[in-house]
């Protein structure tokens, strides 16, 4: 299985994130309940790698036939309608494609990643709405996404997240692993 990182988790959990155990002020419940809004700029080296996800020819642009298929393997078929919308915003040279350059500035004028949309990302995995992560959702997840892996490597990302024991990933261990390398804003 390759190496993978941060949103890439929406897509598949990074190994290289998982080596860490997290450490954290406030629950996610305790974040979530103080109203705070809270924003977080990725880092470019890991938006590439959810970029080339997208870039499944590997020409260095999505097209809007790519970023339709991911949209699909998530589950998020009902938002196709919206990718004509969504190019308009974000194809700023008008070439009909998104390049790396253009995705970060969708991502810097959108204000980064907020809260909200790595909840989203953690429902897109909770397949069966149950509030954790199982070893098996991931696997169901990736496999829908084309990545090869085992049982057991799932089982292994899940344990290096897990913090609490528990052998699943829950909302509060989710968010901290995808920020963990995030500057808030």
């Amino acid at each position: 299985m390759s190496n993978m990182s941060f949103l890439d988790f929406q897509y598949n959990i990074s190994k290289t994130k998982f080596l860490r155990k997290p450490s954290h002020l406030f629950s996610f419940r305790d974040r979530q309940s103080s109203a705070l809004k809270s924003v977080f700029q990725p880092n470019e080296n890991e938006m590439k790698q959810v970029f080339d996800k997208f870039d499944a020819n590997k020409d260095g642009k999505i097209s809007q036939q790519e970023y339709k298929a991911v949209l699909r393997a998530l589950g998020k078929g009902a938002m196709i309608g919206e990718v004509p919308k969504i190019f308009e915003v974000a194809d700023l040279d008008g070439d009909g494609f998104i390049d790396f350059r253009e995705f970060m500035e969708v991502h810097r004028k959108g204000g980064g990643v907020k809260t909200m949309d790595i909840q989203n990302a953690f429902r897109t995995f909770d397949s069966n709405g149950d509030g954790k992560i199982s070893p098996e959702e991931v696997l169901e997840m990736l496999r829908r996404l084309g990545e090869r892996c085992s049982l057991e490597d799932c089982r292994r990302m899940v344990r290096a997240v897990d913090t609490d024991g528990d052998g699943m990933v829950n909302m509060d261990e989710f968010m901290t692993m995808m920020t963990r390398n995030m500057k808030r804003l």
